[in-house]
């Protein structure tokens, strides 16, 4: 714990992914006060036509007053 699920469009890199998992679990330890052996993080692509459908309905939309933040769009 914690567990953070980052999703994007396909064609980041492998290396950027693995750059942004280092950065989110900085944070995570930082503002949670976690260890790093007890962060995960997982980077899933979703194709851009497939965005508002498989994300932004099933995920986003439904929890919107979950969200600390939301996006702009």
């Amino acid at each position: 714990m914690p567990h953070v699920v980052v999703k994007l469009y396909p064609g980041t890199s492998e290396e950027q992914k693995e750059k942004i998992a280092q950065e989110i679990t900085q944070v995570i330890m930082k503002g949670a006060d976690k260890p790093e052996s007890a962060v995960s993080i997982a980077i899933s692509e979703v194709a851009e036509d497939l965005w508002m459908q498989e994300v932004y309905d099933k995920e986003i939309k439904p929890n919107m007053e979950k969200l600390y933040k939301k996006p702009g769009y």
